[in-house]
């Protein structure tokens, strides 16, 4: 069984029908795969669907984040973060908190990143990104 960690983008993309998405995400459920929200990413679409105002949206990602699973930040996603960012400003290459949070998150639980922003991640080594719209 495989667990993938859902981005921003994908959940959105869940939550605004999208057929490509959807029909992954219940794909890979009939297989009996699983799937996780990093903390961050229900940050981020919490943050969204309060300021739109969107019960509707708001409904289905509540029964989203209760089957798949809010995943936390403990010290280790924290350790992984900071050694993360600066390894890559050493690069002279930057990455947002947010995203940055996603990704060692995913390093520290062992996850593949499904995300449509492959371009945000590509610089965090040993990290596996797969794009579901695509």
């Amino acid at each position: 069984m495989t667990t993938y960690a859902l981005d921003t983008n994908t959940v959105s993309y869940f939550l605004k029908n999208n057929y490509a998405v959807q029909n992954k995400i219940n794909e890979e459920t009939d297989k009996g795969n699983g799937f996780v929200i990093p903390p961050t990413v229900y940050f981020e679409i919490m943050n969204w669907l309060l300021k739109n105002n969107s019960k509707k949206r708001m409904e289905i990602f509540e029964r989203m984040y209760s089957e798949k699973g809010i995943g936390v930040i403990d010290k280790a996603v924290l350790d992984i973060a900071s050694t993360a960012r600066l390894k890559l400003q050493r690069q002279g290459r930057n990455i947002s908190d947010d995203d940055l949070f996603i990704a060692a998150y995913c390093l520290r639980h062992d996850l593949p990143l499904v995300t449509n922003n492959t371009r945000h991640f590509m610089n965090i080594e040993n990290l596996e990104i797969l794009n579901w719209t695509v």
